[in-house]
């Protein structure tokens, strides 16, 4: 599967995920959808988008 071009690939996702605080198996939704999260930043970043623009599946 191609990744998008604003979203992570799963080698530069191993780099980072470590880096971020909680974790999935951590009580609460803390660290639930970090990848989700930080792939949604990128994609506000890159397009120059506001928040609220944000499409979706972030």
């Amino acid at each position: 599967m191609a990744v998008k071009r604003c979203e992570l690939s799963d080698a530069q996702w191993l780099r980072i995920a470590s880096l971020l605080p909680g974790k999935a198996a951590d009580p609460g939704r803390s660290g639930t959808d970090n990848r989700l999260f930080v792939n949604g930043c990128l994609w506000v970043l890159r397009s120059g988008a506001h928040w609220c623009d944000l499409p979706e599946r972030y």
